[in-house]
Parts: structure tokens; sequence; C-alpha cells
């Protein structure tokens, strides 16, 4: 399982990661934080080009600061 982090969640993953790691779940399931830079995706993308890496590559995005309204926005991405 591999969760995408944006970017201003970053310090947020490093801490659930370390979590997770002391809890023993990745002895049990295979989990993954990976961040925008680390893929190659630029920051400032806009959110369905974040959507979209996410769903062609299985993963899980973890967001909290993306846009509601726009056509591009990810509540439209979400919506189409």
């Amino acid at each position: 399982m591999i969760f995408l982090v944006d970017h201003h969640l970053e310090g947020q993953a490093i801490l659930i990661e370390k979590k997770i790691a002391a809890e023993g779940w990745l002895e049990i399931i295979p989990i993954s934080l990976v961040t925008l830079e680390e893929v190659g995706i630029p920051v400032n993308s806009n959110d369905r080009i974040v959507w979209r890496f996410a769903q062609e590559n299985q993963m899980i995005l973890l967001t909290g600061n993306r846009k509601m309204k726009g056509e591009d926005s990810l509540e439209q991405v979400l919506r189409e």
C-alpha cells in the first residue's frame, strides 16, 4: 500500500511512518509513504495532475490542502 503525501503533510507523514514502523505494522502490511518530490511531481501541480498520478499508480492520496473550486480542483476531479 503506497500513500502519496501532499507537500504540506510531509512532517506529519514522517511521524506517521515512524509510528507505523514502531507498532510493527510494516511486518504485516507493506506500507510506504512517498512525497510529491520523490515521485517527480512539482509541489505547485494542480489537483488534477496529482489525483491522476495517484490513481494511475494505485496510490492513496493524503492531502488536506487541495482546492474545492475550479476546473482542476480536487473536488471537481473526484466528481468526474
